[in-house]
């Protein structure tokens, strides 16, 4: 135990301690053992679970609700073809701007090859029957229809143990972008993977994001999500189990980490966003910069952040106007969205170029074929319009953006359930594991990924897995 307190502070200063600090790193790492050990023998603070109902009028009688899981089929109608194929061919397109690529957003050039493809050879009834690959359900949680896909393991053997592992999508994505990786997670021999670490999938749309309704009343916040996936995963009879998140998907995870750590054996993140660290965070970029080791910054941190940010001193403006819109007037924009499919592919796919790799803004196509197919990026995108779910996914922004977002009850207290974190190197943001510790206090697997950016899941599938599983089996010899 000692050995590995030594081995992780070496890790975190990216060189090797001298002899002469051996004795004092092995009295912080007791100290620190005697304070994990403490901190086991007493309560953990959690959220308040708390109660919501967000159907349509007054909450009926607790008894009246129906709890039963119900199999649902996506289905394909001519009509919706029809209307689609109508609209894409009233699309009105604006003059392109001479070598703009996509640093004015979506390239008007390259929306004519896309909305061509999609009215001419992207093929919506045979996406459907991908789409039903997996069997889909539904279920009702406080008073709105919760759609999720469920993915048992095809077949195992008596010595192989099944993980139960709630995953959640972000924004602009949807349950399609953990398609690539079920499988893997599913059925992990198949595909070259441990195949002792295997697990049951299970898949929620975000109430207002898809095949899920979405919430009549306001205030549907991420806390609201978490707890219905919680009762989702009790309703599925799933007292423990693993969660994994990007995106919102981190947030609604962590949130219900810290709502129920009994529950959660294990939380995984591809994407963290932390509180604002405010003097103390600034001091730690000030010297990280020259002495890195001195803040607890690996080498692997400072490639990371430094260039990033002298380079791209504004990046993060540049990639944020649509949060501004979404978290102050999102039925505004929505509205126009809701009725372009034209509109709608720009806005999506523009974040599947920049949020993929930056550096994508100066290539004509936005280079959102080098990493996703036409097909399943308009898959994802035909989620969102057949739902006529746009609008209602955006309000998801100006629910969870209070006045004061670091008041809110979560910044308070700490994530004490296994967390394992992979950083992948184009993500938006890179959040370096001293950082992280602050918040959670239990961190078992840190990994620098070596390549990838912000939809994971869709993206990099295998090595998503991998850093997965490998989590799973660091936490249960703990």
């Amino acid at each position: 135990m000692w050995r590995q307190l030594l081995d992780n502070g070496r890790e975190a200063l990216g060189t090797h301690w001298p002899h002469s600090l051996l004795v004092p790193a092995a009295a912080v790492g007791l100290g620190g053992a005697l304070l994990c050990w403490r901190l086991h023998g007493k309560k953990v603070k959690t959220l308040e679970l708390g109660e919501g109902w967000w159907g349509p009028g007054d909450r009926p009688h607790l008894l009246s609700e129906d709890t039963s899981i119900r199999p649902f089929i996506i289905e394909a109608s001519e009509a919706d073809i029809e209307d689609l194929h109508e609209r894409l061919d009233r699309t009105r397109f604006f003059s392109p701007l001479e070598d703009s690529r996509f640093h004015y957003g979506f390239n008007s050039t390259q929306l004519k090859r896309v909305v061509s493809y999609w009215r001419n050879e992207f093929d919506w009834k045979k996406q459907v029957k991908i789409l039903n690959r997996y069997p889909h359900y539904k279920t009702t949680i406080e008073g709105l229809e919760v759609h999720f896909i469920h993915v048992k393991p095809p077949q195992l053997s008596s010595r192989q143990k099944v993980r139960p592992v709630l995953m959640v999508h972000g924004w602009p994505g949807s349950v399609y972008e953990f398609y690539h990786i079920i499988p893997l997670l599913t059925d992990p021999g198949k595909h070259g993977l441990d195949p002792n670490v295997v697990f049951e999938v299970i898949c929620p749309s975000i109430p207002g994001y898809g095949f899920s309704e979405a919430s009549h009343k306001k205030g549907f916040t991420a806390f609201a999500a978490a707890r219905i996936f919680y009762k989702l995963m009790l309703r599925l009879g799933f007292k423990e189990f693993y969660l994994q998140g990007g995106d919102w998907g981190s947030r609604i995870t962590t949130l219900l980490s810290q709502m129920k750590p009994e529950s959660v054996k294990g939380l995984h993140l591809n994407f963290l966003v932390l509180p604002f660290g405010g003097l103390r965070r600034l001091k730690s970029l000030i010297i990280g910069r020259y002495a890195p080791w001195l803040v607890g910054l690996t080498r692997e941190d400072a490639r990371r952040i430094y260039p990033y940010m002298e380079k791209n001193v504004f990046a993060i403006l540049l990639e944020s106007g649509y949060l501004h819109i979404q978290a102050t007037k999102p039925d505004t924009v929505g509205s126009a969205l809701n009725d372009s499919p034209a509109g709608l592919a720009a806005y999506i796919l523009e974040k599947f170029s920049s949020w993929t790799n930056t550096e994508f803004r100066n290539l004509e196509d936005g280079g959102l074929n080098r990493k996703f197919s036409l097909d399943d990026l308009l898959t994802n995108v035909m989620i969102y319009w057949i739902t006529g779910s746009i609008a209602s996914s955006m309000r998801f922004y100006k629910e969870n953006f209070p006045r004061n977002y670091n008041s809110t009850p979560d910044t308070k207290i700490g994530v004490y359930v296994p967390t394992g974190i992979a950083a992948f190197p184009c993500e938006l943001v890179h959040s370096p594991q001293v950082w992280a510790k602050e918040k959670f206090r239990n961190i078992v697997t840190y990994t620098f990924m070596p390549h990838g950016g912000h939809f994971a899941a869709f993206e990099e599938p295998e090595i998503l897995a991998r850093d997965i599983q490998n989590f799973v089996l660091k936490v249960e010899k703990l």
